[in-house]
């Protein structure tokens, strides 16, 4: 994971093993309290949104979703406009003290940046995963923002599912759920 970028919440840098770290406890104690964790992301990034959601609570005993049900995306897309099919669901489902997991390559799509406003204006707190661009939106807005500098989607993608697997394997190993 050379040359990945971790920032937190102040913009402060850290090393990528520190911010896997810091972050799984963060997801650790939102979940030990009895929150849940919301994935959002479009194509690819959907696919790894609804696959660990499943890993997060099948493996991890975490309450988590992935937004990204064909029903429920041509529903808001078609009634809103398809820049809010992530926002209108954490809204509605979104719980002050969940945490949202938002991953976009290019941290640049409309509908992840207006999920992000969604979940912080429902005190949810923000774990990004983008790539390509250094000067992306998304790569700033995460309590956790884990940044990937590359400029294919293959990279970016296998990162941001290796993160995410890195995040739930450090929760498990380190029993940071059942910890108190």
């Amino acid at each position: 994971m050379d040359g990945m970028v971790v920032t937190d919440t102040t913009g402060n840098s850290l090393e990528c093993f520190q911010g896997i770290g810091e972050a799984a406890a963060l997801i650790a104690k939102r979940a030990r309290t009895g929150y849940k964790i919301l994935f959002i992301g479009n194509g690819a990034s959907a696919a790894i949104s609804s696959h660990m959601a499943t890993d997060f609570w099948k493996n991890g005993g975490i309450r988590a979703l992935a937004f990204n049900d064909g029903v429920l995306l041509t529903c808001m897309g078609n009634d809103y406009g398809y820049e809010q099919v992530f926002a209108k669901p954490i809204q509605m489902f979104a719980d002050p003290g969940d945490m949202l997991m938002a991953i976009s390559s290019s941290g640049q799509s409309p509908n992840i940046l207006l999920g992000v406003r969604a979940a912080r204006q429902k005190g949810c707190q923000v774990i990004t995963l983008s790539g390509f661009k250094p000067d992306n939106p998304l790569r700033s807005l995460g309590d956790y923002n884990f940044y990937v500098p590359a400029s294919t989607y293959g990279t970016v993608e296998i990162l941001h599912h290796s993160i995410c697997h890195c995040l739930l394997d450090m929760i498990d190993q380190r029993k940071l759920i059942k910890s108190s």
